[in-house]
């Protein structure tokens, strides 16, 4: 009897695990509603915001100062900055890149200034050097989470 319960225990362990993940900031479901390639192109060719979005993708870089912010690499190869809505919460600073993340929220194409990408790229411990050579702003598609899910 004992033995039928430990292993009805590993199983559900086992299958369990392959879906846990760390929840911040709103609760939300790991389903995911968008691809990152449909959400950019719809979103440049009509210049409209999209609301409520669920993507994933792999964490390359998070805020090492706060936790305020993160960078994930998506289908396509690009590089998506989120940053997380009215900053409520915050991620782990440390040990998070190539990690699986969802995140849902809103996407919109935004213009970075010079000053901002020097703000994250010291957040980001950049040298001096590397900040200063950041001299031109960019516009890209960005993203404010409602919540993120960090695959463990």
């Amino acid at each position: 009897m004992k033995f039928n319960y430990a292993i009805i225990s590993l199983l559900l362990l086992i299958s369990c695990g392959g879906n846990s993940y760390d929840a911040f900031g709103e609760k939300i479901s790991s389903d995911i509603s968008h691809s990152y390639l449909s959400v950019l192109s719809e979103i440049q060719l009509n210049s409209e915001s999209g609301k409520g979005i669920s993507l994933n993708g792999e964490i390359v870089e998070t805020c090492s100062k706060k936790g305020c912010w993160m960078k994930v690499k998506m289908d396509g190869g690009d590089t998506l900055l989120v940053r997380f809505k009215d900053y409520s919460y915050f991620v782990p600073k440390t040990s998070q890149e190539n990690k699986e993340v969802i995140f849902k929220g809103n996407a919109f194409m935004d213009t970075l200034t010079v000053d901002v990408l020097r703000h994250y790229a010291e957040d980001a411990g950049k040298s001096k050097n590397e900040i200063n050579q950041i001299d031109k702003p960019i516009y890209s598609l960005n993203f404010i989470a409602d919540g993120v899910l960090i695959k463990k």
